[in-house]
Parts: structure tokens; sequence; C-alpha cells
């Protein structure tokens, strides 16, 4: 089929490599020229496993293009998938004017039938505004079509070709056939592939990304009782989640919750629920939640570094999650800016998000690896659980650290074992 995807940040980028490499004709499309080139010449502006070999594959034998043009884009192509971002504005309502913008430029440059697919986290009723702006423009026969998707940074490729569930929102028979054609693939295999009302295809997405966030802050509610009574929360979320009814997923307490989606979908889902005359104070506490968590680190550091004015502090870890270089509302940046207010200094690594932590915080030091970045420091604090981080030689930390306090926020060491090695050891709800 011949695709277009109007975005290339990780959605329309990782769909449209995946989806040409499963023999479809797709154009990756978007107006920020320097990112064309730049994907042109194999050089992937985001760092997520497999993507890579992909992109490269598929635009070598010629089934992926990139374009900054939307008449070359558009015109003629069956399915034309709008997967640009939907900001926070202030307010914490989703900001749709590249929604729009893309809707607008669909409407000049499609000549045949087409389906137009919305597959960016939008409010629910956004489809039909979709509709009414494009068929407000033009006379060609179009439908929209409501297609979230949930992808995982760091795990996108391989959601892609082994999705949970594909959702699809249409009440249009001719628009179905065309979606189950393009998802052949993965019904073939038996991929789940569920049918339902636009609106309510828009509202899977936020409800799914909520309940996440709200298992994660759930868990993360019951650090500080944990910590002040001896109770070990890993232990705690093992007990809960060998109930069939709850599950092991996303129990685990963390720094808190970060990236690109959770805060932004919960505070966006806070806006239209309020504006709908919704009640929406409990997921407004689960943001609120999440914000305090994210600052109380600070506190974890304390107990072994009263006075932080002038003391080193290393941060291992500062993209909100493993294999990936996204820093969006990382708990890392939060405590950095905490560290920095206190007058420390602070020593950072990360495999793959230093460049995009420069951006925020361009005069802190960084270091080349884990060694470097805990020499003469007075504590290391573990934000991101990378590998590199669990096998790290422990004996070799402490001989270069001033003092020997570890503050494990991803709880990825045994604390036991952690003092028998000479360390002062705090995690999160242990």
């Amino acid at each position: 089929m011949k695709i277009t995807m109007i975005g290339t940040g990780y959605v329309g980028l990782v769909s449209g490599a995946c989806f040409s490499d499963l023999g479809n004709d797709v154009t990756c499309l978007d107006i920020d020229e320097e990112k064309i080139n730049n994907l042109r010449a194999g050089k992937i502006p985001i760092y997520e496993p497999g993507l890579k070999e992909i992109v490269q594959r598929n635009a070598n034998e010629g089934r992926l293009t990139f374009s900054t043009s939307y008449e070359d884009a558009i015109a003629g192509r069956e399915v034309v998938f709008i997967c640009v971002g939907t900001p926070q504005l202030p307010s914490g309502k989703a900001d749709l004017k590249y929604i729009f913008q893309a809707a607008e430029s669909i409407a000049k440059h499609i000549n045949n039938f087409t389906v137009v697919v919305q597959k960016s986290t939008v409010p629910v009723g956004t489809a039909k505004r979709i509709e009414g702006i494009i068929r407000s423009k033009t006379s060609v026969d179009f439908e929209i079509v409501s297609n979230p998707e949930f992808l995982k940074e760091g795990a996108a490729v391989k959601d892609f070709q082994n999705p949970d569930r594909i959702i699809i929102g249409t009440e249009s028979e001719r628009a179905k056939k065309v979606i189950e054609n393009l998802y052949r693939p993965h019904s073939r295999v038996n991929r789940p592939i569920l049918f339902m009302k636009r609106e309510t295809a828009e509202l899977v997405k936020y409800a799914s990304n909520a309940m996440l966030a709200t298992r994660i802050s759930f868990m993360n509610a019951l650090t500080p009782f944990c910590e002040k009574t001896g109770a070990d929360i890993k232990e705690v979320a093992k007990g809960m989640g060998l109930d069939g009814r709850i599950g092991p997923r996303f129990l685990q307490a963390s720094p808190g919750y970060g990236g690109s989606c959770f805060p932004k979908d919960v505070r966006a889902i806070i806006d239209f629920l309020e504006s709908s005359q919704v009640n929406a104070q409990f997921f407004r506490a689960i943001d609120q939640l999440n914000e305090f968590h994210k600052k109380s680190h600070l506190n974890r550091i304390r107990k072994f570094v009263p006075e932080l004015k002038d003391k080193k502090i290393a941060i291992w870890g500062l993209s909100f999650k493993p294999r990936t270089d996204d820093v969006r509302e990382s708990a890392s940046l939060t405590l950095i800016e905490q560290l920095l207010e206190q007058g420390a200094n602070v020593s950072a690594y990360d495999p793959e998000a230093i460049e995009n932590t420069k951006k925020v915080f361009p005069n802190i030091e960084y270091s080349q690896n884990p060694y470097e970045a805990v020499n003469a420091a007075n504590a290391v604090v573990v934000m991101t659980e990378w590998d590199v981080f669990r096998s790290i030689d422990l004996n070799k930390v402490k001989e270069l650290m001033l003092e020997k306090n570890i503050i494990d926020c991803r709880n990825i060491y045994d604390p036991a074992e952690i003092k028998s090695l000479g360390f002062n050891y705090a995690g999160v709800g242990r």
C-alpha cells in the first residue's frame, strides 16, 4: 500500500519504518528540513533499539522515503497517518495546532479517496474536528480513522511488530476494509484488532496511560510508609503481583514516572474531564503525587550528606527510562535542579541521554563512563536502571568515591550486599 506518515518523531518514524518493512511504499513527511536531510543521510534523530537498521534497510531498498513536500507526499496515497506532536499547554490542555495544520494541508493535496488516520494522542472528539476541517476545504472523498499508538520508548519497534492490541476507531465499512488490509500481517499472527467508535478509540489511549500512571503512583505513595516501618516495597510488589486480579506489571517503586506520555496524558485527561464538568480529582491526585515524589529524593541524599553545598553528587541515569535518550519530564532533571539550588556539584552519566540533558543543563559535569562520574563523589544516585549500572564493579566504585553513599532510586541492588561492601545504602521504599 502507499502510505504517508506526517511527522517523524517516535510514532511517525517508527511506524513508518516498520510499515515499510512489511512491504509497503512509505513516505515520512516533516516540515523540519534538517531532520529530513539527516534521515536521507541515514542519521536517526532518536535512539531506539533496532530502528536504525530498519530505516537504512528499507531506504536502501526504496520502500522508505523522506520528504518536506505535502504535495509530493499526500497526492495519490491510500492512507495518510497524522503523527505530529500534541504538546502540553500551561493549562494542561493538549495543544492541537499541529494536528489541525496537518489536516488543512491534507485537504489541499488529496486527489483520490484517502483514509486519514489520526495516530497522535488527542482528546476525545478530535477526529470529528479533523473531519470537519478537511471536509470544509475539499470535495475529494475521504474517511477519518482513529488508531492510537501504544509504542513504549525503548521497545517501540518490538511493540509495533508484536502489539498487545490494535485499536481502530471507525464506523465506515470502506475505511475498515482499508485498515484491515494494512494490518493483515498482524492479524495473520493473531494480534487482536478491535474496531470501535472513534471517540471510544481516542479515550482508550488516555485511559490506558492513566491506569499505568496510577499503578506507578500507587506504589510510590507507599514508599514513605515502608521506609518508616521497615517494610520492603519490592516484596510488597511481589506479593501483590501474584494476585491474578492485579498482576506484576508497573508495580515497581521508582523515582516517579516521566517521558512524553504519562505526565502529559494525565494532565490532558484532567483538562477534558473538567472542561466537561466531570470530577477529575482522582487524576489530579495522581499527577500531584508523582510531582511530590519526584522531589523527595533530595532528602534521601541528605540522609548521608546533610550539607550539600560544594559537595559532589554523581547521577547515574538521565533518561526517564532505559533504552531511550528521552529526558522529557525525567525525575533526574528535577533532582539536578534541586542539587544545583543547594550549591552541589553534579557529575552525570547516561549511555544515551547526555546530549539531550546538555540542552537543559549545559554547565554541569558530564562523564564518559559511570566510574568517571563517581570519582571523588560524596554520593551516587541511581536514577535510571540501565544494565551498565546493574553489572557495575562496586569495589572499583568504592575506591573512587570520597564518601561511600549509594542512593538507589530504582532499587536495582540488594541492600544487604551493598552494605556488606562498606557502602551506606538508601533505596526507595526499603
